[in-house]
């Protein structure tokens, strides 16, 4: 990594995702339950454009988009659907500034990568954008724009905050392995290079700040080298779902500076303690093989995935047992 990350050691914080409709009781929840690095929060159950692929589509210049039966897909002209994203959109912002204006932290927004965005997002024919080269340079190109100025809305949101940038990739595997359906369901969009991937994907990272880019896949066959090798300082994981075979890539990821944010809460209801966090978190620590004492800056502690699946009660309890985990962790490597 650059430079330390702008979040204190012994943190813990939320993938993204939470269940409800009411954005300044979620925004107000986060900060109060993950002080140390609250996120912006995602509210999908209010409908199409408040989704992971919506809320990023809306950021697009020059690109405007609609849904169709199948989904989200490219369109001549901005429409009733666009200007709905866009304003859930706002309004979240709108509640992030009233909430966190004064905040002198960290502050984590979410946003669909590239390539997960065009394996998502159909062209007019109905291929996926991801099956044209051209088109997903093009939206590639336009989402690093898009981007930008919304990092520089939420800086004047929160003057004083220092802002880290997640960029959601959980089909980024998928498009490695040529796994990405055709519209008749029959076949499947040809593989893309790795090279290429780790390209676009670093041009879309290099607009956060250095020291504060963050990739997330919950995906089994996470590619966490290819991430660090595009730029990321930080990557997030699905504990659960880790595969032994990764272990390699994230001891080396740990030994250049890279903060593993570790999802060791599930996404949807379940039977959580701190002292089970805990326990799972120093199992896989003590796996890999490093000093104790490490831990709190190298870990971050988080959910597996979103949590939009889940209850109200389990969420709020979900961030609570993250936090006084996160604490004992740090407090224990003393």
């Amino acid at each position: 990594m650059t430079r330390r990350p702008p979040w204190p050691a012994g943190a813990a914080t939320g993938i993204g995702s939470l269940p409800g409709i009411d954005v300044a009781e979620a925004t107000r929840l986060v900060f109060g339950e993950l002080p140390e690095l609250p996120h912006l929060p995602e509210l999908p159950a209010r409908g199409a454009g408040a989704d992971m692929i919506g809320r990023a589509a809306a950021l697009l210049v020059d690109l405007p988009v609609e849904i169709a039966p199948s989904g989200w897909r490219l369109t001549a002209r901005p429409g009733r659907d666009l200007r709905v994203a866009r304003d859930f959109l706002d309004r979240d912002l709108d509640a992030l500034e009233h909430v966190g204006g004064e905040f002198t932290g960290a502050v984590k927004i979410q946003v669909a990568g590239p390539w997960t965005l065009a394996a998502s997002i159909e062209l007019p024919s109905g291929h996926r954008v991801v099956s044209d080269h051209g088109a997903t340079r093009d939206l590639a190109e336009s989402l690093a724009d898009g981007l930008g100025r919304h990092l520089a809305d939420v800086q004047r949101r929160l003057p004083r905050a220092s802002v880290v940038v997640q960029l959601d990739e959980p089909s980024l595997p998928n498009v490695l392995n040529g796994r990405v359906p055709t519209p008749s369901g029959w076949g499947t969009v040809r593989a893309v290079a790795a090279n290429d991937v780790e390209q676009t994907l670093g041009q879309v990272l290099s607009v956060a700040p250095a020291g504060a880019r963050l990739v997330h896949c919950c995906a089994s066959d996470a590619p966490i080298s290819l991430f660090i090798a595009a730029g990321a300082d930080a990557v997030a994981i699905d504990s659960t779902r880790l595969e032994s075979r990764s272990f390699d890539a994230l001891g080396e990821a740990i030994e250049a500076g890279i903060v593993i944010l570790l999802g060791v809460v599930p996404g949807v209801d379940a039977d959580i303690t701190v002292e089970g966090v805990v326990a799972k978190v120093e199992r896989l620590w003590q796996a890999l093989g490093f000093p104790r004492a490490q831990l709190p800056e190298a870990i971050v502690a988080t959910t597996a995935c979103g949590l939009a699946g889940a209850t109200p009660g389990y969420a709020r309890r979900a961030m609570s047992v993250l936090r006084d985990a996160s604490l004992r962790l740090s407090e224990e490597s003393e």
